[in-house]
């Protein structure tokens, strides 16, 4: 029930080969705390570091208050091998805080990165095609291929569009926009997001990013269509919302249903991008042979 990550709210990324997770929150990155101190002191135990800096530091502890300039860590939801956990954040005022109590020479590159990010942050705002361009540039190096990445990215608008309507009609959690999607999932696949991971054998990976062509069209039918019956029927409250999404799924649902009778075969497949790309590339090898 996590299919609202095809939003890129939540991103890896990386400095001096070190994976650091940070999630967009009131329009700013926030880095988790335990991966910012691993990267600048490879510790075996960030979060024991982490303790001890709070006990020998009182101008952090105070910063971590909120004194001063600072805003106050917060506890963010991030998907880890133990499902979905909420670890402690910091903005990036509170990063360059953290950063002055650890005496590393990895500090001033550690700060040049997050100046970067956060440059990058602001063109993104200013010019969205800016994220849409990047995030076309790491589908293209997991090897997808142009037509499906062009698909996908359109689905991402299509989903951004669809939950800015939800958020403004009066469903805004996490918990809600599960709700909603598994309806139009429902609707337009018989499936709810967990069933058709299933199907695909994937676990913690996106399910959009292992659909085909075809699914993935038919999602965005089934999102378009009911962003649209939400504004036309200028629906407000979880209820009617939900009504709108099931009714948008159904559209969709009636469209795979046309296709499969044509056809003869399911539009659902339990086919994923990695199954498919290994058979790219032996078709490819087999054709250089």
């Amino acid at each position: 029930m996590n299919e609202h990550k095809d939003n890129p709210e939540a991103r890896v990324a990386l400095f001096q080969k070190r994976k650091i997770r940070r999630r967009m929150h009131n329009d700013e990155w926030w880095f988790v705390i335990t991966d910012i101190i691993a990267a600048l002191t490879d510790s075996a135990d960030p979060s024991d570091y982490w303790k001890k800096m709070r006990k020998r530091d009182p101008d952090l502890n105070k910063a971590l208050q909120g004194g001063g300039q600072f805003a106050p860590p917060l506890a963010l939801e991030f998907s880890t091998a133990g499902g979905r956990q909420k670890i402690q954040c910091w903005n990036t005022e509170g990063i360059f805080r953290l950063i002055q109590s650890i005496p590393s020479p990895k500090a001033e590159p550690l700060k040049r990165w997050l100046a970067r990010i956060g440059k990058e942050r602001i063109d993104e705002i200013e010019n969205p095609e800016l994220a849409m361009a990047r995030m076309q540039e790491l589908y293209e190096k997991k090897g997808y291929p142009k037509e499906w990445i062009d698909k996908r990215l359109r689905g991402i608008a299509v989903r951004q569009d669809l939950t800015d309507e939800w958020k403004d009609r009066g469903s805004a959690t996490r918990l809600e926009f599960a709700i909603l999607t598994n309806e139009i999932m429902q609707g337009a696949f018989g499936l709810k997001v967990d069933e058709y991971k299933q199907v695909k054998d994937l676990e913690r990976e996106n399910l959009r990013d292992h659909m085909t062509d075809i699914e993935l069209i038919l999602t965005m039918l089934a999102e378009a269509t009911t962003t649209e019956l939400h504004r036309d029927r200028d629906s407000q409250g979880m209820a009617p919302l939900k009504k709108d999404a099931q009714d948008g799924g159904a559209v969709a649902g009636r469209t795979r249903k046309d296709i499969e009778a044509q056809t003869g075969k399911p539009v659902i497949s339990g086919d994923n991008f990695k199954e498919l790309t290994g058979r790219r590339l032996k078709r490819l090898k087999m054709d250089e042979d």
